[in-house]
């Protein structure tokens, strides 16, 4: 009889064993797939743009306060000539 029980037990931890080491490969597996479906993943559509603001007219008295302005800061040294043309040619476009 215990030579019985010795080789039943041995069955059993031999089994447990292989249980163990089978459930580890396959988690171990698992992870790999799932890195890999990571990478062949599609990333989400980006969301659509936003609609423009509706644009304001804006009367000839500011778009002459504005020049006046950006004059004022060309004269002081803080525009460029280029910089200076530039925002006039937004504002006048505007």
């Amino acid at each position: 009889m215990p030579g019985l029980l010795r080789g039943v037990a041995r069955t059993a931890v031999v089994a447990g064993t292989a249980t163990a080491v089978s459930n580890r490969v396959s988690r171990r597996q698992a992870g790999r797939w799932a890195q890999q479906d990571a990478r062949y993943e599609q990333p989400p559509p980006a969301p659509a743009p936003q609609p423009a603001a509706p644009t304001q007219e804006v009367s000839m008295d500011e778009r002459i306060a504005q020049l006046q302005q950006l004059s004022a800061l060309k004269d002081q040294g803080v525009l460029t000539e280029d910089e200076f043309a530039a925002q006039k040619a937004k504002i006048l476009g505007a």
